[in-house]
């Protein structure tokens, strides 16, 4: 069938009160951009419903995956829209949209109607009734199943009707943009794409922070890196990535201080200027990818001693309760674990110690970085000036 409607779904956003319109046209506003380039197609808001119709052609398949990576939608319909309300009228369209859609097929239904025009002369019980006796006339191989139907026509009668049976899944969540904004450290691996996407779902503007350090790690490295940012802008819109060479402050870090506190303190260098450039960006938090206990720098331990080394903004960890395996789930789900496995090595684990310390203590952790003083100042602050931008999308 071509559909020239979608009927879109939400669930949370509905419990907005008040304040649902502000989510409503936030989320129209992101349909409209991603839908932009695939044809000409109109998004409005209509009495608790959110409408995309297309007035010109398009890809069906397209158009569903640009929707389907929208944060707030829930449910996807593809609408057939009856101009002619009548109900003889809407009764031949109906029977015609599901012989086009289901034909032969043995199956049971239900029919829910919702009548939104109340001057219309049928009540929603007596469309249910009378539209389910024209499709069982219509149809030897159809039974109702008022309690399990295998497939639910829904029609919905307002100025015209809305004929739909079918439900796309959506991702659900908040649309980007209603939470403010989060700089995201993301490294080539599994877990920090994952953390990127989860906190967008949540209506989180993401911008994103890679630490690199050549040689030891490659272009390549950091082509991967932009590509994981690519693959999730695809959710969560445009990502800024800021791309921080790391290679001298690793070098000072690793011929001055203890080796099995090497990723330790490394990581608080990290934290340390990602507070800072999350601040100079206006963003309200920090996400990393981190799954409490996984590696050595995942203890309870490490994360608080990390944690000490910003003061100002939160850190978002939304994988801290998943085991490994529930995180490449949702890496597949996303399209980033293929790139994300690609056998190039970050910073992180080029430098990392052969046996770290896994329980380790603040006074012993800043007794040791205090040899960096005076050696650290100045690349810290020439990274922090020479940062490269990658605009992702």
């Amino acid at each position: 069938m071509d559909y020239k409607m979608f009927l879109i779904k939400y669930a949370e956003i509905g419990t907005k009160g008040k304040n649902r319109y502000v989510f409503e046209e936030v989320m129209c506003k992101r349909m409209r951009a991603r839908l932009k380039p695939l044809g000409d197609f109109e998004v409005r808001r209509e009495y608790g419903r959110i409408y995309v119709e297309a007035f010109s052609d398009y890809d069906y398949d397209d158009v569903m995956g640009v929707l389907g990576t929208v944060f707030g939608i829930v449910g996807i319909c593809p609408v057939k829209v009856v101009e002619d309300t009548a109900f003889d009228n809407l009764a031949k369209e109906v029977v015609s949209y599901v012989k086009e859609e289901y034909g032969n097929k043995q199956m049971t239904f239900k029919v829910g109607a919702r009548r939104n025009d109340k001057s219309y002369p049928k009540s929603s019980m007596e469309i249910n009734c009378d539209m389910g006796a024209a499709i069982l006339d219509a149809f030897d191989n159809m039974s109702v199943d008022v309690h399990n139907p295998d497939v639910m026509i829904n029609i919905e009668v307002r100025n015209v009707a809305y004929i739909y049976s079918k439900t796309v899944p959506g991702p659900g969540g908040l649309p980007v943009g209603t939470n403010g904004k989060g700089m995201a450290l993301l490294s080539g691996g599994i877990d920090s794409p994952v953390a990127a996407y989860m906190i967008a779902k949540r209506g989180v503007e993401i911008e994103a922070v890679y630490f690199h350090a050549p040689p030891y790690t490659s272009e390549r490295a950091k082509q991967k890196v932009i590509d994981l940012a690519t693959i999730v802008s695809g959710y969560s819109g445009p990502i800024k990535l800021h791309i921080i060479n790391f290679t001298d402050i690793q070098l000072a870090i690793y011929d001055n201080c203890p080796h099995d506190e090497l990723t330790i303190i490394m990581k608080r260098l990290m934290y340390k200027m990602a507070e800072e450039l999350a601040l100079r960006e206006d963003c309200q938090c920090i996400i990393t990818g981190e799954s409490i206990g996984q590696v050595s720098s995942q203890t309870s331990q490490s994360l608080y001693v990390i944690n000490t080394a910003i003061s100002e903004l939160p850190v978002f960890r939304p994988c801290i309760g998943l085991d490994k395996q529930e995180i490449i789930d949702i890496s597949e789900k996303i399209g980033t674990y293929e790139t994300s496995i690609l056998p190039y090595e970050d910073c992180c684990t080029t430098f990392v110690a052969k046996h770290p310390v896994t329980r380790p203590k603040l006074e012993q952790i800043l007794k040791s970085e205090e040899a960096l003083k005076g050696k650290l100042e100045g690349l810290y602050e020439k990274a922090m000036n020479d940062i490269q931008i990658v605009h992702c999308r």
